[in-house]
């Protein structure tokens, strides 16, 4: 299902939200802002696979 533009879009959509997210809240703060990063691209995984499976099963 899906196929490479709507994985591109998902992860455009993925690098606005962890952009906006460090830009509103975690502008001075390092560490929270790398935890909260990594968490985020975390979901945006779990998310994509739940949503579209996984890529590399036949």
């Amino acid at each position: 299902m899906g196929g490479p533009k709507i994985g591109l879009v998902y992860v455009a959509v993925m690098i606005a939200v962890v952009v906006g997210v460090d830009v509103a809240f975690f502008r001075g703060h390092l560490w929270e802002r790398l935890m909260v990063n990594v968490g985020l691209v975390l979901v945006f995984a779990a998310v994509y696979l739940r949503i579209f499976g996984r890529p590399w099963s036949p």
